[in-house]
């Protein structure tokens, strides 16, 4: 009966510990596997921080320094640029300050030519209405040529006094009352050229 008894609880033991044998082993094969889940998780970790990685001080410098080159040769072109064109600019105006002027000689040389000629044979003509007439040809000629560059003569006398328009050279009192304040003599005509006044009329006005 004892032997019974002892052979039971030597079973029961062998039991236990096959069975606590079973759990350590269980135990060691899930941390086994949490350490490897760990370590794969490291890995993937650091290889996402790698790929994330922000560059380097000097790979940000190099970076500013090709941009402040290209920024300085932007630069350097445009101001090249435009000295050219300030130096256009410049010869362009010293040439229509020399020859702007040009075009309105050109068409004057008829006209001389007119003088010349009404000059040459003022001598010979012995009929004044004759040469007066020729004058006032060419008078006219050389008159429609200013208009036709912008010029124009101003209306000075019945005309109200202007400022804008005349000079007073002298007043003359006693004038009818109809015509104070009136243009009621031109000394010198004024003109204006392309609606601005170039010089101004000399005129007398009435008081």
């Amino acid at each position: 009966m004892t032997k019974d008894i002892n052979e039971q609880n030597n079973n029961s033991e062998a039991l236990d510990e096959t069975a606590n044998e079973e759990v350590k082993n269980n135990v060691s094969e899930e941390a086994q596997t949490a350490d490897d889940a760990a370590k794969t998780d490291t890995t993937d970790s650091e290889e996402k921080t790698e790929e994330k990685k922000e560059p380097t001080a000097e790979e940000k410098l190099a970076e500013a320094e090709a941009t402040i080159a290209k920024l300085k040769e932007q630069a350097l072109y445009k101001q090249a640029e435009f000295d050219n064109f300030r130096k256009r600019s410049i010869a362009e105006k010293a040439e229509l300050i020399l020859n702007g002027g040009q075009k309105v000689i050109t068409d004057l040389l008829p006209i001389i030519d007119d003088l010349e000629r009404a000059q040459s044979n003022m001598d010979k003509m012995e009929d004044v209405a004759a040469v007066k007439e020729g004058v006032t040809l060419i008078i006219d000629k050389f008159l429609k040529l200013l208009a036709k560059e912008g010029l124009k003569k101003i209306d000075a006398v019945g005309k109200d006094f202007d400022t804008d328009f005349h000079e007073a050279i002298a007043l003359v009192p006693g004038q009818p009352e109809d015509k104070k304040n009136k243009v009621i003599d031109c000394v010198e005509c004024g003109y204006t050229l392309n609606d601005k006044v170039i010089r101004h009329s000399k005129v007398a006005v009435a008081q």
